[in-house]
């Protein structure tokens, strides 16, 4: 375990695996719970680093390793990308899950050595009055304290079950203080088109759905691609909003050979 301090005083409790030096994948989790309660990238990460590279996958601020109380705003999280991405050393991809993907968005130009970015089912465009609207009734509850209100307005169309999850965690409803990150950047995603954050990337964009997944997912993942300089739509196995670790392994050590070479 790597423990790295952001440039805004937070300290982030990072799952490091592989080499030191050379490339690395730096995994950008979604709204929910701890890094602890979803193995998919720690055993992606393992993965990995079988295969000759490192990887990083931190703890979000405000939850598991990375404990902070109160609402956590867009540019903490921010600053602790940033943070890990510098304390790994060598370039950077970093690898959004859903709402992750949009703070690998907004956080992909503060990483002077910028391997890739890789978008697993960036949920835009989902929410029938758009993403600001959404966010901005989310926000509503948070800022009222009603936090279960809150969580069940940013769960919107997500399967029940999700929520029952949900509220078996300890930090339920209060952990919905760390998804503030995640409808920020949603919203200004959404608002401003992912082209004003990828079309002047130099790096390649790969938006990955999986070969079950909701609909619109391939369609957002499209017109990602389309938005981004270097950007590619591709489908790996995976499920429901979960890549197969093994493809997804695969598919990154093929991405961060290319930044070796």
């Amino acid at each position: 375990m790597m423990r790295v301090r952001t440039a805004l005083g937070d300290t982030v409790g990072v799952e490091v695996r592989g080499p030191e030096g050379g490339p690395a994948a730096l995994f950008v989790q979604g709204a929910g719970l701890e890094r602890a309660a979803n193995p998919t990238p720690s055993e992606t990460a393992r993965l990995l680093a079988e295969r000759g590279f490192r990887a990083a996958v931190p703890d979000r601020v405000g939850r598991g390793d990375s404990s902070a109380s109160g609402p956590i705003e867009l540019e903490r999280e921010l600053a602790a990308i940033a943070a890990v991405a510098d304390a790994l050393g060598g370039p950077v991809a970093l690898v959004g899950h859903s709402s992750g993907c949009a703070l690998a968005m907004l956080g992909a130009d503060r990483i002077p050595a910028l391997a890739g970015l890789v978008l697993w089912e960036a949920p835009l465009w989902q929410f029938p009055e758009g993403a600001p609207a959404w966010w901005a009734d989310v926000r509503r509850h948070i800022d009222a304290g009603d936090l279960e209100g809150a969580i069940v307005s940013y769960m919107v169309g997500m399967p029940p079950e999700w929520i029952d999850e949900l509220r078996t965690s300890p930090q339920f409803p209060a952990l919905v203080h760390s998804w503030i990150p995640d409808g920020t950047a949603l919203a200004i995603v959404e608002e401003q088109s992912p082209g004003a954050f990828l079309a002047g990337l130099a790096a390649p964009v790969l938006a990955v759905v999986g070969a079950e997944t909701f609909p619109g997912m391939a369609e957002a993942a499209a017109a990602i691609a389309a938005s981004a300089a270097h950007g590619t739509a591709e489908e790996l196995p995976g499920a429901w909003h979960e890549w197969e670790p093994n493809a997804m392994a695969d598919r990154l050590a093929r991405l961060l050979a290319g930044a070796v070479r």
